[in-house]
């Protein structure tokens, strides 16, 4: 019994992104499960409603981190934490305050101080302030910028299915990622020298949202813990993208490597 507690798979929790829910981690999770993991993948507050509750517009990244405190304290041992956009910015912070195994950031966003490396992430985020109040407002997906720069490594026939499957996102939660300079609160502060595990950050090489050169910044921030890995031709949506079973792979790879 002892012996087969002592090569049991840590848990793993599975983080979604913005505009979304565990829908979009759907392969993933059967992936990993069919490798031996038991996986977890709860939604975002008020993310398991459509149309979602008012009160998301003001909802904040540490509302979300709360309440994934409580699904880690009720494991019984440190899970993977695997993350993706949004989600993965949520596996660092989450990764600085509990005691985590490891954390896969796929396409994941930058927390506070680390800044953007190209004019589109610039221009993107500058963009947000021509809604004005935004960061107090339910924000809804739009189709042009979500088929152009999120969903456009789809098949074209599959894009318009992801699509209306999207919902509302936080205003707030929108703001403290996209524009952490003017959030007075730093929301998405992440305290590196805390982050212990061993840290996997894979992003596409097309991903005009969290582009491979402000991953690598990320990565860079923990040191020789983290490692980051650049994937050919995928984009943003690269959790359902054709080659997302590569990706699967290569994190499952990885883990096995650390013996997790």
């Amino acid at each position: 019994m002892k012996a087969a507690q002592k090569t049991a798979k840590p848990p793993v929790l599975m983080i979604h992104g913005a505009f979304c829910g565990p829908w979009a981690l759907d392969g993933l999770k059967e992936k990993f499960e069919a490798a031996g993991y038991k996986v977890a993948a709860p939604y975002l507050r008020f993310h398991d409603e459509n149309p979602p509750s008012l009160a998301l517009g003001t909802t904040g990244l540490a509302d979300y981190a709360a309440d994934l405190q409580e699904d880690i304290a009720a494991l019984k041992n440190a899970p993977i934490l695997v993350g993706h956009s949004m989600g993965g910015l949520l596996a660092q912070m989450l990764a600085a305050r509990c005691k985590v195994a490891a954390v896969i950031g796929l396409a994941p966003s930058a927390p506070s101080g680390v800044p953007p490396t190209t004019l589109f992430e610039i221009g993107a985020a500058h963009a947000m302030h021509l809604q004005p109040g935004y960061w107090n407002q339910l924000l809804e997906p739009n189709r042009d910028v979500a088929l152009a720069h999120s969903l456009d490594k789809l098949p074209r026939d599959l894009r318009g299915a992801v699509y209306d499957r999207l919902i509302a996102e936080s205003g707030r939660a929108t703001f403290e990622v996209m524009n952490w300079g003017l959030d007075m609160s730093r929301a998405s502060e992440v305290d590196a020298d805390a982050v212990t595990c061993p840290m996997l950050f894979l992003t596409g090489s097309d991903d005009r949202i969290n582009p491979p050169s402000t991953v690598a910044r990320i990565a860079e921030r923990y040191g020789d813990r983290a490692t980051a890995e650049v994937l050919p031709g995928m984009g943003h949506w690269l959790i359902g993208e054709p080659g997302w079973e590569v990706l699967a792979d290569k994190a499952l790879a990885w883990l096995k490597a650390q013996k997790l």
